[in-house]
């Protein structure tokens, strides 16, 4: 299977550069994957689309301030520093820019100081992992330093950082948004659960490999980056009981349906579970615990858009996204939702 097979053209006018005033306001396409059928809806209107009994599935991940504008003091030269992941302590892998300036021992200092960091391991592709040293309480050190991550096909200002934020996210730990969560609201969370509708929670932090094209010829040969994810008990038993009343599981976000298929593919069934994935869902995949999606519309020949080619058919989908692209709808992170539904 090519990656090639995923590509295709995306008028740069359709990439959303800013989200929408209200966070429901977005369109959404309903993809009805047992009838074969298209829907053009407003993303408000979701509601309607869940069933007493279903259990909806979020990401609770949140942003951090990860990027990081620094100078090396021996030359003033300016470094850009992306935290990806925290390895251990205060050592962190990052993404940096320009990556040729920085080695091992070098030393970048942000906020006249405030922060520092050393670099103790040298990665290809510009990842590199720094040790940081600073005083007080590192995250509120890097709030007040640091700004969203921003993916690069976003080129204007983010007026308010909280709008690349879900409204419900509490653990702070990714390098990037669970961006099918952006559309959510509190009340439309309150219509949801007023059907009789179960929202439960779980956790895994989003690294900007998600994001990235793949760059090999042959999907076999892509090399899948991991994530950090963990499930409480308490949602592990939601989703067992669930799925032994008839209920349908939704899941909103690639993140969250790499996590549960993750966790039913080792086990058989939803555990409480912590730990690392490196799942690669591509057509031909057997899902096993979802039985619907929310996303938005991802990047040409990346894994998000193999993924959901896999759960919806990729014939399908890439007529979905022509339909979307005639439709002019908004395209990636501040862009527009689909709702993958199974049955």
């Amino acid at each position: 299977m090519k990656v090639a097979d995923f590509d295709f053209h995306l008028p740069e006018e359709l990439i959303a550069q800013t989200p929408l005033k209200k966070r429901d306001a977005s369109r959404l396409m309903v993809v009805d994957v047992a009838r074969q059928n298209i829907t053009h809806e407003v993303f408000s209107n979701i509601a309607s689309y869940f069933n007493a009994g279903d259990t909806l599935i979020l990401n609770d991940t949140k942003v951090m301030p990860a990027r990081l504008i620094g100078v090396k003091p021996e030359t003033n030269a300016s470094i850009e520093v992306l935290l990806l992941k925290q390895e251990e302590g205060d050592r962190w892998e990052t993404l940096v820019k320009p990556a040729r300036r920085i080695k091992e021992g070098t030393v970048v200092e942000f906020g006249d100081g405030r922060l520092k960091a050393t670099c103790v391991r040298v990665a290809d592709e510009g990842i590199r992992s720094f040790e940081f040293s600073y005083e007080g309480i590192f995250y509120e050190v890097l709030d007040s330093l640091g700004e969203m991550p921003l993916p690069p096909y976003i080129t204007e200002k983010l007026a308010d950082r909280d709008r690349y934020q879900t409204v419900y996210g509490k653990e702070i730990g990714s390098a990037a948004a669970s961006t099918a969560g952006l559309h959510f609201t509190e009340e439309l969370l309150d219509a949801i659960r007023s059907k009789g509708v179960n929202i439960a929670f779980m956790t895994l932090h989003i690294g900007l490999g998600t994001f990235r094209p793949v760059k090999v010829d042959d999907i076999l040969d892509h090399e899948m980056h991991s994530e950090y994810y963990q499930v409480s008990e308490e949602t592990a038993d939601l989703l067992n009981q669930t799925r032994e009343n008839g209920g349908r599981i939704i899941t909103c976000g690639t993140s969250a349906t790499r996590t549960l298929e993750t966790i039913v593919h080792a086990n058989g069934k939803f555990v409480a579970s912590v730990g690392w994935t490196d799942i690669f869902i591509y057509p031909g995949f057997e899902f096993k615990a979802i039985d619907g999606m929310i996303t938005n519309f991802h990047l040409p020949k990346s894994t998000l858009i193999m993924m959901i080619s896999a759960l919806a058919g990729k014939e399908f989908i890439m007529d979905a996204y022509q339909k979307a692209i005639a439709e002019k709808y908004r395209f990636f992170s501040f862009g527009d939702a689909m709702f993958i539904r199974l049955k």
